[in-house]
């Protein structure tokens, strides 16, 4: 799984027009699964998402993950994150999980994001989404399930 992290202040979802999807401060998570991801893959990015530290204490020194601000989580499935750009300009997208195997772990990390107790939302997979947001700091990160390796 491959998943940019973003720090927002808000973030929203549409789709034809309506939105979906909304949080106040906390984090976007855009969210690629690749043909070989499994549950470990979620819950190893999960724990790692829940207790990043990338927000300022204080001090305004980043030290504080988003349960310790009791912030807000929206999902956004996003199979071009798997897209393989090495040869020619069209990216490929077939190593890029099939829906019957990404819905259900996107749908499990969605749960297990939405178990921390955080306010949870999330756009829907497959749709075409228009998604906003207000990107604090900025701070952008992103993150993949082999670095567990």
């Amino acid at each position: 799984m491959k998943i940019v992290i973003q720090r927002v202040s808000e973030a929203h979802v549409k789709i034809d027009g309506k939105i979906v999807g909304a949080i106040g401060k906390g984090l976007l998570l855009l969210v690629g699964i690749d043909e070989n991801d499994e549950k470990a893959d979620a819950d190893w990015l999960v724990q790692k998402i829940l207790n990043l530290r990338i927000f300022g204490d204080e001090n305004d020194k980043l030290n504080l993950s988003v349960k310790d601000i009791s912030g807000e989580i929206l999902c956004i499935s996003q199979f071009t994150l798997i897209a393989d750009y090495k040869k020619g300009n069209r990216p490929s997208f077939i190593k890029a999980a099939k829906p019957d195997k990404a819905i259900p772990l996107f749908d499990y990390f969605k749960e297990e994001i939405a178990n921390s107790g955080l306010k949870t939302e999330s756009g829907i997979f497959g749709a075409d989404m228009k998604v906003s947001l207000i990107n604090d700091g900025p701070v952008t990160i992103v993150m993949d399930s082999i670095t567990k390796n």
